[in-house]
């Protein structure tokens, strides 16, 4: 069978796809940024209690207080890049999800149970106990569970050819287990979390420090050796990535198209920048080179999926029926919603109960 003809027509579009595809990589990069955080906290406050209670101390305190906000900005963040994705390959991405439906649908009830494993490890913090490393467990094996699925999905869309073994398997339980790239990638996205949470960590005690809540923080030091040792463990992640795509499309990050050359040397240079400012502690450069390095592999993510579907489909073949007004609806709204949660943000932290 052809897997070409599993694949659904493409619904027509209201605007060129162009201003999709920006708004999808901008969307995804705020996304990013909240879910790294959230997991990679959620992850360094679970190894802390498994330690022993020598390591738990003050941090694993301001890590659940924490927790609630990312999970919350994580979720509505995330839903912006999961439509405009749905606008422009929805023809891929809804029967990915069909396929492993089963799972997918079971996203809901698990990141509801992680949300309120979350707060209950935030407001019983003190009166847990020993039963705190439980909660934060809950909590963190659940949410890398949850990418572990989306990562299935995110690949399986990839692969019409993989499409057939519906036929074998048509209860809705199927995953990419077969893809190599499966592993590294989801190992590349977890890596990234440590990493970030470590930053996050270490910027919230610079913060402490200057507004005089602390006069002086080991946790600086403690949030930036995450941070260095996870990011190192990206480049090892990050080859092992690339080397497990198909040989086609790893060769044009090799010199084989100048722009995917560029975007990833980009990207590798942006990583090296980070670990370099990331030793010395350098914290504000070390977190707008970090920022920039996911800008460019958000973008090279998104040129590894246009190489996947090159046989299948071209995002300019999108038929246009022109009809602007929701775009521009959705900017307003999307300006206007950053702009209210940041006012909420400042008042939150002037109070001193905030992020």
């Amino acid at each position: 069978m052809d897997p070409a003809h599993l694949i659904p027509s493409p619904d027509p579009i209201s605007v060129p796809w162009g201003w999709f595809q920006f708004f999808l990589i901008l969307t995804f990069v705020l996304h990013l940024l909240f879910m790294n955080t959230m997991l990679g906290t959620g992850i360094i406050a679970f190894v802390s209690h498994l330690k022993g209670p020598k390591h738990k101390s003050s941090l694993t305190t301001d890590i659940s207080k924490k927790l609630p906000y990312t999970i919350a900005f994580t979720v509505n963040m995330g839903v912006a890049p999961l439509l405009f994705m749905q606008v422009i390959y929805g023809h891929f991405f809804y029967v990915s999800s069909v396929l492993m439906a089963v799972y997918w649908i079971s996203i809901i009830p698990l990141l509801l149970t992680a949300y309120y494993s979350a707060y209950i490890y935030d407001f019983k913090h003190e009166a847990l106990g020993s039963a705190r490393a439980l909660f934060i467990g809950v909590t963190v094996l659940i949410l890398l569970f949850t990418g572990f699925l989306f990562t299935n999905n995110l690949t399986l869309m990839l692969h019409p050819e993989a499409w057939k073994e519906y036929f074998q398997k048509p209860g809705g339980t199927l995953l990419n287990l077969s893809d190599p790239t499966l592993i590294p990638r989801y190992l590349h996205f977890v890596t990234a979390s440590i990493a970030l949470g470590g930053l996050f960590i270490a910027l919230l005690a610079r913060f402490n420090i200057r507004k005089g809540i602390e006069e002086k923080s080991d946790r600086i030091d403690t949030g930036m050796q995450w941070f260095c040792y996870a990011t190192m463990a990206q480049l090892v992640i990050g080859l092992w990535f690339l080397i497990s795509l198909p040989s086609h499309i790893m060769i044009l990050f090799m010199g084989g198209r100048p722009l995917h050359s560029v975007v990833f040397a980009a990207g590798v240079a942006g990583v090296m920048l980070s670990l370099f400012f990331g030793f010395k502690k350098l914290l504000l450069p070390t977190a707008v080179s970090l920022i920039g390095t996911v800008i460019f592999m958000v973008i090279m993510r998104d040129l590894v999926r246009k190489a996947y579907l090159e046989p299948y489909f071209s995002l300019s073949s999108l038929k246009v029926i022109p009809q602007f007004s929701p775009l521009i609806l959705f900017i307003i709204c999307f300006v206007a919603g950053l702009a209210i949660v940041g006012f909420v943000l400042r008042l939150a932290m002037k109070s001193g109960k905030g992020v």
